[in-house]
């Protein structure tokens, strides 16, 4: 097993305020201000690229700024790395995203950090792919990622794929489904449908929803739940609680079916209803990324949006990957490795597509919080 340790919060080689990825609404949310200056943190000879929105208005932009302060911090706690990262502004617009992403090449940059959004992430993964430089964004929209294109992002696949593992092997066997009519939805349901039948189970029942027609779904879930070990309901805090409420009004016992969520349901309005205690839905081990916030409050005297610890986790794999190999260029198969790496939100490796897989845990729901019932593994089983 092969490592790269540098310190404490490093990454080792293994040889939405919740990190459920959220619905993929992942367009830009608001117009723009003028285009931040480009500037740069560290003085390094190996120049990374660092793209996100600074200029975006309301909560991208509060949230861009976070992101960029956490690349900052791991540049900070890895000083001895010769990293210098180019900061640039692309307003969450595609076209500027591509334009930056060609500046910072011409400028030296050997990988992209970001950008954000799916769209932008595509854009800048345009102008990289002629030059074989790797990307690495966080979008959480898997249909962007692709060789040279990695995700270092919370995608809500890997929540479905953990918390189903876990419940098979506690003997679960037929499942039914109650999904957004969204795209999270959609990506979420595609995610189920295939592990369970991978696993060999059953889906006896899965219904889809707006808000106008939850209550049928409500009702024909119920009725099919008769026959289902576990009831799937990837909803947040705004309506998962009414979801589970309406399934035990209408007859479904909830001490014998097992309901599952995604990592939305890292929220206290879910840990506050009564209906959904018992509940099941993964997430990164909690404990790596309560460290980094403290370290990030002491430095910047605010808490990081949850997504901090994605460029933090990034900047740091690119320097254990500088220091590592002596300053070559980062490449596909160094991204690749199939032992993955070790960061704040535990391990994870790229797939060749581009998506990831991460060691998750299993947390039940509790009044108090999650209580974690399945600890995140330390290692990949071998591809």
């Amino acid at each position: 097993m092969a490592t790269l340790s540098l310190a404490a919060g490093a990454l080792v080689g293994c040889a939405s305020n919740n990190t459920g990825g959220g619905p993929l609404g992942e367009a830009p949310l608001s117009p723009s201000n003028a285009p931040q200056a480009a500037s740069e943190v560290g003085a390094g000879q190996y120049k990374v690229a660092l793209i996100l929105p600074l200029s975006a208005g309301g909560n991208v932009g509060i949230a861009a700024e976070s992101m960029k302060n956490a690349g900052e911090l791991a540049l900070t706690e890895f000083s001895a790395t010769d990293i210098q990262l180019l900061v640039k502004d692309d307003g969450g617009r595609p076209q500027t995203a591509r334009m930056v992403a060609t500046q910072a090449m011409e400028e030296g940059a050997h990988i992209i950090l970001g950008p954000l959004f799916a769209q932008t992430v595509q854009a800048a993964g345009a102008a990289a792919r002629p030059r074989n430089i790797p990307v690495i964004g966080f979008s959480t929209d898997a249909s962007v990622a692709a060789r040279g294109v990695y995700l270092l992002s919370f995608l809500p696949e890997t929540d479905v794929v953990r918390v189903l593992s876990y419940t098979f092997s506690a003997g679960k066997r037929s499942y039914a489904g109650i999904v957004p009519e969204n795209a999270y939805g959609s990506v979420v349901e595609a995610a189920f449908r295939e592990e369970v039948a991978r696993r060999g189970g059953r889906v006896v029942a899965l219904e889809r929803y707006s808000k106008t027609t939850l209550q049928n779904a409500i009702g024909a879930v119920a009725q099919a739940s008769r026959g289902a070990d576990a009831i799937f309901v990837p909803e947040g805090g705004d309506l998962a609680p009414a979801i589970a409420q309406g399934l035990v009004n209408a007859g479904v016992n909830t001490r014998r079916v097992q309901l599952l969520g995604t990592g939305l349901w890292d929220d206290p309005r879910i840990f506050a209803d009564a209906a959904l205690q018992g509940g099941l839905y993964a997430v990164p081990d909690p404990a790596g990324y309560a460290n980094f916030a403290q370290r990030y409050q002491a430095r910047y005297g605010a808490e990081p949006v949850r997504t901090a610890s994605l460029v933090y986790d990034a900047a740091a794999l690119v320097s254990a990957l500088v220091r590592t190999h002596g300053g070559q260029p980062i490449t596909n198969e160094m991204l690749t490795n199939p032992s993955g790496f070790a960061g704040i939100d535990g391990i994870f490796r790229f797939k060749p597509d581009g998506t990831n897989e991460r060691g998750l845990v299993v947390m039940q729901v509790a009044t108090g919080g999650g209580q974690i019932v399945s600890q995140a593994p330390r290692s990949f089983a071998a591809s």
